[in-house]
C-alpha cells in the first residue's frame, strides 16, 4: 500500500491502520510506504525497511516495542544524536539519516548497515529460506503472461487510447500546429499547383511539398519522444505504435485537404489520395523514428540530440536540395533515404502526367521525366519506399524497449515468507507488518 494514511485525519488514519492490522492477523503480509507518520501509526508496524536516496538500504529489521530496536541501532552509530524523550522516532530517524548528517559525521549509513550484524543475520536468513524443503518441487509457470498476446495488446490499446485522449498538450497542440502550418503554406503558395508556367513554378510547387516535411515531420518526431519516454516502463510498445495510426491519419487529412485546395493541385481522386498517402506515411515514419530514438537511448533528451543529426542527413538526401540529375558517384545511395521516396512520389503523382506547356515550350511531363529523371513508375516505388521505411523504423522499437529495472534486494518478512523490495530514488521508509 502506498501511503495509506496520507491526507487523512487522526480518526480516519486509525481506522485504516486497524483494518491493516486485522488483515495481518489473518496471516497475510502487508507492505506499506509511509510519509512522516505519527508515533501511534509508526509503532503499529512490526518491521522497517529504510532506504536512502539512490535506493540503498540503511536499515532492515524489527522496530521493537516503542521502536527500541530501531533507536538502539542508530544510537549505536558514533556521532548520531540521542533521541529526546517523547520525540517521534520516525521524525528522529529521518533527521539523523539525511545526506547532510552523513557529510557532517563523515559516514555512509549504507556501508554501516552492510557491515552490521543485522545485515549478516538478514542475509543468513534469506539463504536459509532460499533452500527448498526436502521433497518439494520447483514452481513451474508455463508462460510469462496469463493472457494471450492479442488479449494483452487489446487491453494495452484501450489503456493507450484513454492515455492519448487525456493528453491534450500532445495531440491538440500538434493538430493546431498542423492547421497553422497548412494555412501558412497554403497562403504562401496560393494557387501555384495549377499555374506551372515555368520551371521555377514547378520548383516552387516542389518546395511546398518539401516544406511540410521540415515543419510537421520534425515536430511529430520531437513531440512524441517525451510521451514514449513516460510510457516506456509500462511496455505498451505495440499499442503505442497502433494508437498513433488514427491520430497521424487525422493530422495528414487536416494538412492535405487545406494545402491541396489552397495550392490548387489538380482535383482528381488518384492525385488527391496519393498526396494524402505520402503525407500520412511521412508523418508515421517520423513518429516511429522518434519512438525508436527514445528506445535506443537512455532518455529522450539524448534522443533529441541524436535525432537532430539525422534530420540534416535526411534533409540533404530528400531529393530537393540535391536533385536526381545532380548526383554522382555514391549519390545512388540517397535513393534509400527516408524522405527521398516521398519527394519522388509527390512530384511524379502531381506533375508526371501534366501536359501543360511552359513558357520555354517544354511540356511539364517531359521536364519531369527527362530533366528531373522522374518516371511515372516511381509513384508506386515511392509508395513502397514509404511503407518500407515505416516498417523498418517500427520494428526496432520492440527490442529497444525494456522494462526499467530498479535496484532489487530481497528482505525476509518472517518464517517461510519473503518479498522483493524495489529501491527508490527518494528518502522513504517501508514499514512492514
Amino acid at each position: 500500500m502506498d501511503e495509506p494514511t496520507s491526507g487523512l485525519d487522526a480518526r480516519a488514519a486509525a481506522i485504516v491502520m486497524r483494518t491493516v492490522r486485522n488483515t495481518v492477523d489473518t496471516g497475510r503480509t502487508v507492505v506499506c510506504t509511509i510519509h512522516q507518520p505519527s508515533i501511534d501509526i509508526f509503532e503499529a508496524f512490526d518491521e522497517l525497511f529504510l532506504l536512502k536516496r539512490g535506493g540503498e538500504e540503511i536499515y532492515a529489521g524489527p522496530l521493537g516495542h516503542h521502536s527500541l530496536e530501531l533507536i538502539k541501532y542508530f544510537e549505536g552509530i558514533e556521532g548520531v544524536s540521542k533521541i529526546k524523550e517523547g520525540y517521534n522516532p520516525a521524525t528522529w530517524m529521518l533527521e539523523v539519516t539525511t545526506v547532510s548528517q552523513e557529510q557532517i559525521l563523515g559516514v555512509d549509513f549504507s556501508d554501516i548497515y552492510k557491515n552490521s550484524e543485522l545485515y549478516q543475520r538478514n542475509k543468513a536468513l534469506i539463504k536459509e529460506l532460499s533452500q527448498p524443503a526436502p521433497g518439494s518441487s520447483e514452481l513451474y509457470i508455463p508462460s510469462r503472461y496469463s493472457q494471450s498476446s492479442f488479449t494483452q495488446c487489446m487491453a494495452c490499446l484501450w489503456k493507450q487510447n484513454l492515455s492519448y485522449w487525456r493528453n491534450p498538450p500532445y495531440n491538440t497542440v500538434r493538430f493546431f500546429f498542423t492547421t497553422i502550418i497548412a494555412l501558412l503554406l497554403g497562403t504562401i503558395f496560393w494557387d501555384l499547383g495549377g499555374k506551372v508556367r515555368s520551371s521555377q513554378d514547378l520548383f516552387n510547387a516542389m518546395g511546398s511539398m518539401y516544406s511540410a516535411v521540415l515543419f510537421i515531420g520534425v515536430m511529430n518526431c520531437t513531440s512524441v519522444q517525451p510521451v514514449v519516454a513516460v510510457e516506456r516502463p509500462d511496455q505498451l510498445i505495440s499499442s503505442q505504435v497502433v494508437i498513433e495510426l488514427p491520430y497521424a491519419l487525422v493530422q495528414a487529412t487536416i494538412y492535405g485537404v487545406i494545402v491541396y485546395s489552397m495550392i490548387g493541385f489538380e482535383w482528381t481522386a488518384a492525385k488527391f489520395f496519393w498526396y494524402l498517402f505520402f503525407g500520412y506515411f511521412t508523418l508515421l515514419y517520423f513518429t516511429f523514428y522518434g519512438m525508436m530514438a527514445v528506445g535506443m537511448t537512455p532518455n529522450y533528451h539524448i534522443a533529441a540530440i541524436v535525432s537532430s543529426a539525422f534530420y540534416a542527413i535526411w534533409n540533404l538526401f530528400s531529393g530537393f536540395i540535391i536533385p536526381r540529375p545532380c548526383r554522382s558517384g555514391g549519390g545512388g545511395t540517397a535513393t534509400y533515404a527516408p524522405l527521398h521516396g516521398r519527394s519522388t512520389g509527390l512530384v511524379v503523382s502531381q506533375f508526371g502526367d501534366m501536359m501543360t506547356e511552359m513558357e520555354d515550350g517544354t511540356i511539364v511531363k517531359v521536364f519531369v521525366e527527362e530533366l528531373l529523371r522522374l518516371q511515372a513508375q516511381l509513384v508506386g516505388m515511392g509508395g513502397d519506399h514509404c511503407r518500407g521505411v515505416c516498417r523498418a523504423l517500427r520494428l526496432p522499437v520492440w527490442p529497444c524497449h525494456h522494462e526499467v529495472q530498479l535496484p532489487e534486494e530481497m528482505m525476509t518478512i518472517g518464517a517461510g515468507m519473503s518479498i522483493h523490495i524495489l529501491g527508490c530514488g527518494y528518502w522513504c521508509s517501508t514499514p512492514i507488518f
